[in-house]
């Protein structure tokens, strides 16, 4: 059986051709595949314990989600740049700016900051706030007729979220409502 650093190495190596943009040239992918491979099993071996305990069957369930939720921003990503080009080419400027308020289902930093992130990189939007007693983001968006319109991906992108982060709540589950009371 092969050790998990190893594959964690492999993974780095992988990644370190992806970070220094290697052309499609078989040379090219083997040179910059063994320096990468010279600089990741060293620190994979030097952090193998680190990730000590974890479950690789949890890992293996996520990698799909993780997959899903890139192919899913990378469509909302190309719809949105089309939105917007076609906005901003109209000689009317047709645009309805709204902030949308969007409760999330969704509690760990990480999984509120990717969902965050990804509406902020999505030309159209801008996360302006988060209100942690809700537990609600603030999206500002340029084409805002109908807030379902704005909070439709961002359910998409949660769904996945819930499971990559291994959140409480799943995909499908409604909102809970964390509201602060009047008293």
């Amino acid at each position: 059986m092969m050790r998990r650093w190893i594959i964690n190495a492999l993974a780095i190596a992988v990644l370190w051709l992806f970070v220094r943009g290697v052309p499609l040239e078989a040379t090219r992918i083997a040179e910059e595949g063994l320096i990468g491979l010279v600089v990741s099993l060293p620190i994979a071996f030097g952090l193998r314990r680190f990730y000590e305990g974890q479950a690789t069957a949890r890992t293996l369930r996520v990698v799909p989600y993780v997959l899903l939720y890139l192919l899913t921003f990378l469509k909302e990503l190309l719809v949105a740049n089309v939105e917007v080009a076609r906005v901003v080419l109209s000689p009317s400027m047709p645009i309805r700016p709204a902030v949308v308020e969007v409760p999330l289902r969704v509690e760990s930093d990480a999984a509120i900051t990717t969902i965050a992130n990804s509406l902020t990189l999505t030309p159209g939007t801008l996360t302006m706030d988060y209100d942690a007693d809700a537990n609600a983001l603030y999206v500002h968006s340029i084409a805002a007729d109908d807030p379902d319109d704005v909070l439709e991906p961002i359910r998409k992108w949660e769904d996945y979220a819930l499971v990559i982060f291994d959140e409480e709540l799943g995909p499908g589950d409604p909102v809970q409502n964390r509201g602060v009371s009047d008293e």
